[in-house]
């Protein structure tokens, strides 16, 4: 068996610091299955692409520890779904009919995806199950879904936003799909975690409708 190639490991390392945020060259060459050197290669190679970069940080007594994570540059190597277009469409939108035709867009886009989520779940009676895979319908969609046990349910993480830059100029995205996951999974659902205020993920915690 062929050994993974240098590129398909720094395409690794892009990936795992995507997807779990910071991360020591120590644990990278654990989650690799290589060595501190050849990490630190690999790291040192990606940095030179402005792709990564790194901060000394003192965590209890010791040494402090470089934890690396992904620059801009590195975050810009994930879909986005056409980001350009979709900003001049909105924005085109928003001037030609004006903020309430805006609104009925995403409305509508909410109707329609709430169906095809829907049409997925109806397999899945517990909430469980609904959860997994509505983490693998966004997954599908570009967003690298997760889904951690959590002591009263379950949380559903995103490691990507696939229509950022669509969101930060008009959150209704946002809060359309918040109502989109209430409904889908009748279950009490909070964003915890919020990309666009600073956060590296968006993250929802979902609890059953009884608990409070």
């Amino acid at each position: 068996m062929s050994k993974p190639s240098s590129r398909n490991n720094k395409e690794h390392i892009l990936y795992l610091l995507k997807t779990r945020g910071e991360l020591t060259a120590t644990v990278l060459a654990e989650l690799l299955g290589t060595t501190m050197m050849g990490a630190r290669q690999l790291l040192q190679d990606l940095e030179s692409n402005y792709l990564v970069t790194s901060e000394k940080r003192i965590q209890g007594r010791g040494r402090p520890k470089l934890f690396w994570s992904l620059t801009d540059k590195g975050h810009s190597r994930f879909p986005d779904r056409h980001s350009d277009l979709t900003l001049s469409l909105i924005s085109g939108v928003s001037q030609a009919l004006g903020p309430e035709a805006m609104e009925k867009l995403i409305a509508i886009r909410e109707e329609q995806s709430l169906e095809q989520y829907l049409q997925r779940l109806e397999g899945h009676s517990s909430l469980r199950g609904k959860v997994y895979e509505l983490a693998a319908i966004r997954t599908e969609e570009g967003y690298m879904a997760d889904v951690e046990k959590v002591d009263d349910g379950y949380l559903l993480i995103e490691n990507h936003c696939p229509i950022c830059a669509a969101a930060q100029v008009c959150q209704g995205f946002c809060r359309s799909e918040l109502s989109i996951f209430r409904q889908c999974l009748k279950a009490n659902v909070e964003r915890v975690d919020y990309l666009l205020e600073g956060a590296r993920r968006c993250a929802y915690k979902v609890r059953p409708e009884t608990c409070q």
